[in-house]
């Protein structure tokens, strides 16, 4: 039956044209990208409510790196793997102690392309990719550590450590380490031309690209490291120099002959299979000239960034007395924008920061000791050619009870004159650490630390992305030592704080969210509270 208006009137129907139109443009009232867009719109608000509040549940210390993707607490060189989900640790698996030989070197997490027919079933759930310290290349079951696919990189002749990618979820690069000759054939003359191999994959299903070396007598004997991100070739070069490169290019015009996982192949006198023991994978992009330069920049330790509307490029100058001074600059002729240069003038143990906002808005996020800038690019007046850089807002760190006068005066009058002033950084003064962006609730978040003596304390902040008003703060119970390596992960309706200490102990800090007004007391107080202990699959986990 069809709905009726007021007064018993049909309703009109709706224009099945303009349907179809908003449908093919992404707007639909029953899509499933509509409603969960609402939901995590739900989430937001009920998080930043002052009832709801962020409990530590559970904590765990482990001997080895933690690591943290999507839901999955990753311990013991991944080998066990925790849900962060439940109020309780659930261990979604557990394997036997691996052999040095068997060591993961990196890892990535492949999640499922939406709206793609995929070969295998396994292929539509969540999978880790690892590398391994002998060159193998493991995709496993993030939920159960299953082995679903394997593939053997290469021999003796380098060893692969890092993974990246170029695309996310979609081209994955493998990068060894740099190759250096043993000290004895340095010695007696033996030259090392070939610095780095990189072998580049097509993720999901996984397929092989092609593998290409960087090689002195093509690159130069300056360069220092490389990496391939969203199709360029970046190569780093002493002096501060970094040069980019079309890779597709490259290997569109040096590639020998394409090559298919699990296919048999005859390369330069080797017969076996592609990816395979103990042949692995052919080096099949070899380049024989050097290929066109798109770009060079000089930039002080080659820190090099792109981003922005229209794509502007961030370099600190060559020079060390530079060091903490930005500038901005169209990447179509290098001129400097309108208030391009940015600096803070800190004086501080640790160097301020600078990065596009990964929001993809090409704003600018500029981060000091006490504060914070969102600069925006916008076009200058009566000049649309040029580009200047303005402030979106700042975050301003808590230092109202700071005091640094340079003269104080005791109780009995005297007159006491400081023979040295703060550093912007002390640890007395509140710091920020860590800044960072969720892009599922449109949220900044940072955090700040206070440490006065040996106790520290800080607190996560939640500010808006596009205003920066502070909507929520959140206090992390546990003492933070600013000489220890922290991460805080803020995802969704999680906040996980994993800590290295001096000595290679490693501690998780598991808070949920929770909307219990009686438990308010208990959420946020630094006070010890009782703990209790158990222990699963070998492993001892704490709780409040």
């Amino acid at each position: 039956m069809r709905p009726q208006a007021a007064g018993g009137r049909r309703a009109a129907s709706p224009n099945v044209c303009s349907l179809l139109a908003r449908r093919a443009h992404g707007f639909y009232a029953r899509d499933a990208g509509v409603a969960h867009r609402q939901n995590l719109g739900l989430l937001r608000k009920i998080m930043c409510q002052e009832s709801t509040k962020f409990k530590n549940v559970w904590t765990t210390h482990s001997s080895s790196p933690i690591a943290y993707e999507r839901g999955r607490i990753y311990l013991d060189n991944y080998q066990c793997c925790v849900s962060s989900i439940a109020q309780e640790p659930r261990i979604l698996y557990q394997k036997p102690k691996c052999s040095k030989s068997e060591k993961i070197e990196d890892a990535l997490l492949l999640e499922s392309p939406l709206g793609e027919m995929l070969p295998s079933p396994s292929d539509y759930k969540s999978s880790l990719i690892v590398l391994t310290v002998q060159n193998w290349l493991l995709r496993l079951s993030a939920d159960t550590g299953e082995i679903l696919e394997k593939i053997y990189l290469a021999g003796s002749c380098c060893k692969f450590r890092y993974l990246s990618w170029d695309t996310p979820q979609e081209v994955m690069v493998v990068k060894s380490a740099q190759n250096k000759l043993p000290a004895a054939a340095r010695q007696a003359g033996i030259q090392q031309s070939v610095l780095f191999y990189l072998a580049v994959f097509q993720v999901l299903p996984l397929s092989f690209i092609g593998m290409l070396e960087i090689n002195k007598k093509i690159f130069g004997n300056s360069v220092t490291d490389v990496a391939v991100s969203n199709g360029i070739l970046i190569v780093m070069c002493s002096m501060g120099l970094v040069r980019l490169y079309n890779f597709q290019a490259i290997s569109e015009q040096f590639m020998e002959q394409p090559f298919d996982l699990g296919h048999e192949f005859n390369w330069n006198g080797q017969v076996g299979v592609v990816g395979k023991y103990p042949f692995g994978l052919p080096c099949n992009i070899k380049i024989t000239d050097t290929p066109p330069l798109l770009f060079e920049a000089s930039s002080l330790e080659n820190a090099f960034q792109i981003g922005g509307y229209p794509w502007h490029y961030i370099i600190t100058p060559n020079k060390k007395k530079h060091k903490g001074v930005f500038h901005i600059c169209s990447l179509k002729d290098n001129a400097l924008a309108k208030n391009g240069i940015q600096d803070m003038k800190c004086c501080s143990l640790e160097p301020d920061w600078i990065y596009f906002h990964p929001d993809m808005s090409g704003r600018i996020i500029h981060v000091g000791p006490d504060l914070i800038k969102v600069l925006k690019l916008k076009e200058v007046k009566n000049n649309t050619d040029q580009m200047e850089i303005a402030e979106d807002f700042t975050i301003v760190a808590n230092r109202e009870n700071c005091v640094n006068s340079a003269v104080t005066v005791t109780a009995s009058g005297r007159v006491v004159k400081k023979r040295f002033n703060l550093l912007d950084d002390d640890p007395e003064q509140e710091t920020f650490k860590i800044v960072d962006y969720e892009d599922e609730l449109d949220l900044l978040s940072t955090v700040a630390v206070t440490q006065i003596g040996a106790d520290g304390r800080a607190h996560l902040d939640l500010h808006c992305n596009e205003r920066g008003i502070l909507l929520k703060s959140i206090p992390l119970l546990e003492s933070w030592d600013v000489t220890y390596s922290h991460e805080v992960y803020f995802d969704k309706d999680l906040v996980l704080h994993i800590e290295q200490k001096p000595n290679g102990r490693f501690s998780c800090y598991v808070y949920q969210m929770v909307c219990d007004t009686a438990k308010d007391d208990e959420c946020s107080s630094h006070e010890k509270t009782e703990r209790a202990f158990c222990k699963k699959g070998g492993r001892i986990f704490e709780y409040i």
